[in-house]
């Protein structure tokens, strides 16, 4: 039974793992005890080896067909088309090979998380030894800027806060507290006496002694998850899939069906009756499907590079096209995941600070009643305040000027970014008001005080200071000494006996702490931190630092307000995906109130609803289901939380996108229908786990991805509908024309050149095609919906049909009055017509004209190529001996071209007709 060290006492935690705080183990208990439990490490599973990678790549059932196909073309002499056969199959492989060899890295990721070196207390010394040696029962010692290398239970802790955003998505660094012992469950992001593998000391140092090590930790945890989660099969995947299988069982019935029609019409040559067959199976299988698919996802993978996305698997870039619900984790996601100050209170007035990336000026929006001049002093007074009474180091951008950040605590850079954006630079005020004296933060107290020394007039200070305290602090005569303190507003409130009211004092009455009270809660229920500033002018410098001496009758200056901001452009792209019928959903470990805030900000959510993850524990299979129908906020979730939440949705029909940077989101990232890391700020595991990296961290790249994705989708469609409906012809033509009494309409040589000019540029050209104006203003189409879907096979079928029959209609009046032309007519009209549907096929529903003929140059080129190709056929001599061919009559390639242009017309009129009952219904 796991224990659950968060819910002991330090010492009863000691007790049970045999360790004391001092001498700490002995170096033969240590060893004894990683005799028993192993290296502090990741162990990773045996995964697949590099020869089961190779066979999974050349066994699909269309890379076998190519493989039949390639052996058909090389019996019947074509050597060129078997080698380029072959060369599409090896290449199709080595790119698969190259991308599942680079899925299974994960692991690797996660073992460069551990610290080479530790420091721990045995045998009553202090050493340092390395990572891999820790034990349970270990007292470690930890300090700012550390790598924490194990779980453990907090035995000490001096002002020690932790990074866990890594792990539990929370922004705001923790602080721990020895002291605490948990009665009920805690979501790993509240035990705040507890210490996790992989998380970083932000601040402050601290002891612990380590409960679990290598895979027993939480970060073992999650890698065994990622090793649990097994890889599905994307939609395309499935979908071409059922196609090989579907079109091997066409091909090899039509062998045996012009086998036997052309034994009962008394074909003599079997020879060249089976080749024909056989040739005809051939040109039924599409072996130019894999090269088109590679090429269309290839050439999206690239567009999405130069737009910051890189694609890590290939068929990523379609999955995101059948996307139709995206969860996204919160901080670094949909967050800047940098504390920033949001809000400013001060007596009588509130503040909303509306401060765009790359501004250098906050633009402060009243949101209580008109603020009055006399405010503004308060104001800056306020900022100056947060700017002083802390410790981060405010840094300009090289890169970017006019843009700040600061090295430091997150809560105390965001005080010191605020008071720069509006004018008031930390190392101008440090150099006007020195600090003299201080009390450090602790968690007891929860505030801290600095003391500064004046400037004894306004011509002391620095030039960028001086306006600001004359015109607006308006003070003239200044004290000797100030001291600021800021912590959480009750203590605060305790400890303050006046107001700052717009230059002048008022008592700290009830009224005045009630009013205090509820502008706090305001703020916090937006899931803002808030911290109060007080004031208290001296005469002389304090004796000593105590929190007797300085933090008794202050005067309250006002609050501050922060919060990790959502990105700038996350709005407008949550929106597009929600009007192109996704369904956006928040899934983070951070505090409900924050997560509902934000997403109530970016449009993810329109109401006040969220479920935590100890709720979701409470939860059957059908209950969370149900939920998942409702709720798009999700808070305090662990990584088994995200796993659960993803598969419920999946078990709806949904295809899944999930997006995340820290360690915790890796299994949901490779559970998902497709993973999106970010590049930036995820770690070197979320990335090992994704199918696509966001280089710039940018949400609104997902939206593009999804449109890329859906064009891909939608230009394999095309290819598709084209070949088949072409290959229909060429079959209905060799089934009507005996049935006619006609002879063979095809030679088998005939046939495989039409296979090789139609499968060949007009296919690529349609694998190419820009996206068409409404691809993001449409929902999504479904995961169990066929690539047939959509009333394609109605179409092949249909156009296949008249195509044969306009064909076997011109050659028929020639071959009855003995016009030996009559074959190369039919051939040259199949070929021009299959020129035109590829033309047609460039939109399913939007005439060519609309669309217009030129927008795709690929296919300009290759209907001009292809007929220059056929035109060699029939007129070059060589070629007339090769696939005996007649040089036709003008009189003649006319018919040929009006019945392709017929042909374009009736595809066109199709078109127009499906459209209207689609719209219809």
């Amino acid at each position: 039974m796991k224990t659950h060290w968060y819910k002991l006492a330090a010492a009863d935690a000691l007790k049970q793992l045999g360790s004391d705080p001092a001498p700490g183990l002995t170096g033969a208990e240590a060893q004894t005890r990683l005799a028993t439990v192993g290296a502090n490490e990741l162990v990773a599973r045996g995964g697949r080896t590099s020869w089961e990678i190779i066979v999974e790549q050349i066994t699909g059932v269309l890379t076998i067909l190519l493989f039949i196909a390639a052996l058909v073309s090389a019996v019947l002499g074509d050597w060129i088309e078997a080698i380029v056969i072959l060369v599409i199959v090896v290449l199709n492989a080595v790119l698969g090979y190259t991308q599942e060899v680079k899925a299974e890295q994960s692991m690797e990721a996660l073992k460069r998380m551990a610290v080479p070196k530790v420091r721990v207390r045995r045998d009553g010394q202090t050493q340092d030894i390395s990572a891999r040696e820790l034990v349970p029962g270990d007292v470690v010692i930890l300090e700012t800027g550390n790598i924490v290398p194990a779980d453990g239970r907090v035995l000490q802790s001096v002002n020690l806060r932790v990074e866990e955003a890594a792990l539990t998505g929370e922004s705001e660094p923790v602080e721990k507290d020895p002291t605490l012992v948990f009665e009920t469950d805690k979501a790993l992001g509240d035990r705040r006496n507890m210490l996790y593998s992989g998380t970083i000391v932000n601040y402050g140092r601290g002891e612990f002694v380590v409960t679990e090590t290598g895979m027993g930790t939480e970060l073992g945890h999650i890698a065994t998850l990622i090793q649990d989660v097994v890889q599905e099969q994307t939609p395309l995947q499935q979908r071409l899939d059922k196609l090989g299988k579907w079109l091997a069982g066409a091909a090899l019935i039509l062998v045996v069906v012009i086998f036997i029609l052309g034994l009962l019409r008394g074909q003599s040559d079997i020879k060249e009756l089976l080749l024909t067959a056989v040739s005809l199976a051939v040109a039924a299988v599409p072996e130019a499907l894999t090269a088109v698919v590679t090429i269309a996802l290839s050439l999206g993978a690239q567009r999405m590079l130069k737009r910051q996305a890189l694609i890590r698997k290939l068929p990523a870039v379609e999955t995101l096209g059948s996307v139709t619900v995206i969860c996204s984790d919160k901080t670094g996601t949909l967050t800047l995941n940098r504390m920033t100050v949001t809000a400013l209170d001060i007596a009588n007035h509130a503040f909303e600070l509306t401060q765009a990336q790359g501004e250098t000026e906050f633009e402060l929006v009243p949101t209580g009643s008109i603020p009055t001049p006399g405010a503004q002093p308060t104001l800056d007074l306020l900022l100056i305040a947060g700017a002083l009474d802390n410790d981060a180091v405010l840094s300009s951008d090289e890169k970017q000027p006019g843009r700040y950040h600061a090295v430091g605590d997150p809560t105390e850079g965001a005080l010191v970014v605020a008071a720069a954006y509006a004018g008031i630079r930390k190392d101008d005020l440090e150099a006007a008001f020195p600090r003299v004296a201080e009390v450090p933060f602790d968690s007891v107290r929860k505030r801290m005080t600095t003391v500064h020394r004046t400037p004894q007039s306004i011509a002391e200070l620095p030039a960028s200071l001086a306006p600001i305290w004359e015109r607006r602090v308006n003070q003239t005569v200044m004290p000797p000494f100030v001291a600021f303190t800021k912590g959480a507003i009750d203590g605060m409130l305790n400890i303050c006996g006046q107001v700052w009211v717009e230059g002048e004092l008022h008592p700290l009455d009830d009224a005045w702490r009630t009013r205090t009270m509820a502008a706090h809660d305001q703020m916090a229920a937006k899931g803002m931190r808030v911290l109060g500033v007080g004031l208290r002018i001296l005469d002389r410098p304090p004796d000593e630092t105590t929190d007797k001496a300085l933090e008794h009758d202050l005067i309250l200056v006002g609050m501050f307000g922060m919060i990790d901001p959502p990105r700038p452009e996350v709005r407008a792209a949550v929106l597009e995906c929600r009007s192109a019928g996704i369904r956006p959903v928040m899934i983070t470990g951070d505090h409900p109130l924050t997560a509902r805030h934000i997403a109530q900000q970016v449009s993810i959510s329109d109401n006040d609803r969220f479920l935590t993850g100890q709720e979701l524990d409470r939860l059957s299979v059908e209950e969370l289901a149900e939920a998942t129908r409702d709720v798009s906020v999700f808070a305090r979730v662990s990584p088994e939380h995200k796993l659960k939440l993803i598969d419920a949705f999946q078990r709806q029909g949904n295809i899944v996108s999930m997006t995340g940077d820290g360690v915790n989101d890796a299994p949901a990232l490779k559970k998902a229908d497709i993973g999106v890391a970010m590049g930036i700020t995820g770690t070197d595991v979320a990335k090992g786990a994704a199918d696509m990296v966001l280089l710039d961290d940018n949400f609104a790249t997902i939206v593009a991805a999804v449109a890329e994705g859906r064009v891909i989708y939608d230009n394999i469609r095309r290819f598709i509908k084209y070949l088949l409906t072409c290959n229909a012809s060429e079959i209905a033509v060799m089934l009507i024309g005996p049935i006619l009494g006609m002879p063979l309409p095809l030679l088998p040589l005939q046939i495989l050149w039409m296979n090789l000019v139609t499968d060949g540029l007009p296919a690529l050209a349609l694998g190419v095609e820009p996206p068409e104006k409404d691809v993001m203003r449409r929902p999504p189409y479904t995961a169990s919906e066929s690539i047939f879907g959509r009333g394609m096979v109605q179409f092949i079928i249909g156009i296949g049909a008249i195509m044969s029959v306009l064909a076997i209609g011109a050659a028929w009046g020639l071959w009855h009055a003995g016009d030996p032309r009559w074959q190369t007519v039919l051939f040259t009209t199949l070929v021009l017509s299959q020129l035109a549907v590829a033309v047609a096929t460039r939109s399913e529903e939007h005439p060519i004209w609309s669309i217009g003929p030129f927008t795709n140059r690929g296919m300009v080129l290759a209907v001009i190529l292809t007929v220059a190709l056929q035109l060699a056929v029939i007129y070059l001599p060589v070629a007339n001996r090769i696939f005996r061919t007649q040089p036709l009559l003008p009189i003649e390639l006319a018919l040929s071209f009006g019945l392709a242009l017929l042909t374009l017309l009736i595809v066109e009129i199709w078109k127009a007709v499906a459209h209207r009952r689609h719209r219809a219904r």
